[in-house]
């Protein structure tokens, strides 16, 4: 499994993927948009105030839910989705197949309390192109939004030993 790490800055007028538009260059002004899905109200917030701080990041819209996830993502079509694993009514891996499926384009980072293998396998193998335990967020969130947006998979240090490459479906 090829796992990047990117470590650098945009600086502003930076130029950066665009993987909407087949790999091409966009300037960082093009804003990144992101949907945060997760049931806790404060980490939400948290998330909302940390990614804000950035220009090229722009929150779309949040959600509790599996559920409200899928109908976020088919009617906004967002680029990036941070989705939670332990989600009410649906959980993060079961709305990953439906995002995937109606919002083909959306990228899908996975930011989750679960530090299991056999979850982060799943998680990757419904088309997660990053996943970060919460608890490493302060860490290594920047470097995993970096890396997804430039089209490239990213995991938290935690399970650079592992194996992640035989993927069980959950």
């Amino acid at each position: 499994m090829l796992v990047t790490v990117v470590q650098y800055l945009h600086p502003v007028g930076a130029l950066v993927p665009n993987y909407d538009l087949g790999g091409g260059l966009l300037p960082v002004s093009a804003a990144v948009r992101i949907l945060i899905v997760d049931d806790s109200e404060p980490w939400r917030r948290l998330l909302f105030f940390f990614l804000q701080q950035y220009p090229a990041w722009q929150i779309i819209c949040q959600a509790s839910d599996g559920l409200e996830a899928i109908k976020k993502s088919r009617e906004l079509q967002p680029d990036l989705v941070l989705l939670d694993i332990g989600l009410p009514k649906l959980n993060g891996i079961k709305a990953a197949r439906q995002i995937r499926k109606f919002a083909p384009h959306s990228r899908i980072l996975f930011l989750s309390e679960n530090c299991c293998p056999d979850v982060v396998r799943a998680a990757l193998s419904v088309g997660g192109r990053a996943y970060v335990v919460k608890s490493d967020a302060a860490s290594e969130l920047f470097v995993a939004l970096e890396s997804v947006i430039a089209n490239k998979q990213f995991v938290g240090r935690r399970f650079l030993a592992q194996d992640l490459s035989n993927p069980t479906v959950a």
